[in-house]
């Protein structure tokens, strides 16, 4: 089942509302919304376990697949905060457009406090997630065809400015 058209991918670091804000986004385009995490946990259990039983190299390679074939699929995309990390990742998203959710640390903590996140599991959490993001952000923004913060605003507003730019795009493409 491949989509002949681009998916629209949401990058960025944990707790910046790639899933919430995917879903609405698809709604909004009519269109499917696939999170690479949830198929992660479809076919190989929950993420923590994997990560304890296994590592996180042989997450990263099982995280790989689950990107080719929500990609694949088309529509919108949420990947989880690590999955641009992988050359091959990158590679594919360039076929696509994507999406930079950013998020201030300050907002993230009430976000991801208390959540089951294996990269996060340290004595103090932000500051893991701080080095995390600094780390990515570089890898973030040269996969990046849009960057939007999550920081603040509604959550309908940066809905409607991806779906705006989305439907734009597609009508460049159209152009060509």
């Amino acid at each position: 089942m491949s989509s002949a058209e681009p998916a629209i991918v949401l990058v960025g670091p944990m707790g910046a509302g790639k899933t919430s804000i995917g879903r609405r986004v698809a709604r909004a385009l009519g269109t499917t919304f696939t999170d690479t995490d949830k198929l992660i946990v479809r076919d190989h259990g929950p993420i923590p376990e994997l990560f304890r039983e296994h590592g996180e190299p042989r997450f990263r390679l099982i995280e790989r697949d689950a990107v080719a074939e929500a990609l694949e699929r088309g529509g919108v995309v949420a990947l989880g905060g690590g999955a641009v990390m992988d050359a091959q990742t990158r590679e594919r998203l360039a076929a696509h457009r994507v999406v930079l959710l950013t998020v201030a640390p300050h907002i993230v903590a009430s976000r991801v406090l208390g959540t089951p996140r294996p990269l996060l599991a340290g004595e103090d959490p932000i500051a893991e997630w701080k080095r995390i993001y600094a780390e990515r952000l570089p890898v973030y923004r040269a996969v990046a065809d849009l960057t939007l913060d999550t920081s603040s605003g509604r959550l309908s507003e940066i809905v409607t400015r991806i779906a705006e730019w989305a439907r734009s795009e597609e009508s460049t493409e159209e152009d060509r």
